[in-house]
């Protein structure tokens, strides 16, 4: 079984856009500046501006691959610095548009893939879950991120007791 995500690396368009911030005309990079940030360069620092470019640059690519992680990594600072502590996340078990998973099952390969809509396309016909599909394949009610792999066996092991037994 395997899963194979999306790489998240920059785009080949944003790369090309980043690359050649180096070698533009001051004057043009504080029109980049201006259009991508607002308001005036705060410093006449290159090295400051072009990074700072750079990353909303990708800031705005990122947005359209997926809109709420900006807002999500967001609230998680501020949770730290009003916390002190790093909240733990919920899982979310979804694999990402585009994400093939391949199980193999009784010597059978089965691939599923993610689809944006939040959908799975199973041998040419979309599902609503991955348990469902899951349940296709073996016959038997699964957890589907458990069968896919996405997400880890829970450990059914209790801890052994710490009370002492006996004694008055």
């Amino acid at each position: 079984m395997s899963t194979q995500i999306p790489s998240f690396s920059t785009p080949p368009s944003v790369a090309a856009q980043i690359a050649r911030l180096p070698e533009m005309p001051m004057a043009e990079i504080r029109a980049l500046w201006q259009k991508l940030v607002g308001g005036d360069t705060p410093t006449h620092n290159r090295q400051f501006l072009e990074r700072r470019i750079a990353y909303r640059l990708q800031e705005l690519e990122f947005r359209k691959v997926d809109a709420n992680l900006l807002d999500r990594n967001q609230r998680r600072i501020e949770s730290l610095v009003e916390t002190g502590k790093v909240k733990k996340r919920d899982r979310d078990y979804r694999p990402a548009a585009g994400t093939v998973l391949v199980r193999e099952y009784k010597g059978i390969e089965y691939r599923v893939i993610a689809t944006a809509d939040g959908q799975y396309d199973f041998q040419g016909r979309m599902y609503p879950s991955l348990s469902m599909i899951a349940r296709e394949i073996t016959g038997m009610r699964w957890s589907g991120p458990l069968f896919f792999g996405l997400k880890p066996p829970s450990n059914t092991k209790t801890k052994p007791s710490t009370k002492k037994r006996g004694g008055r």
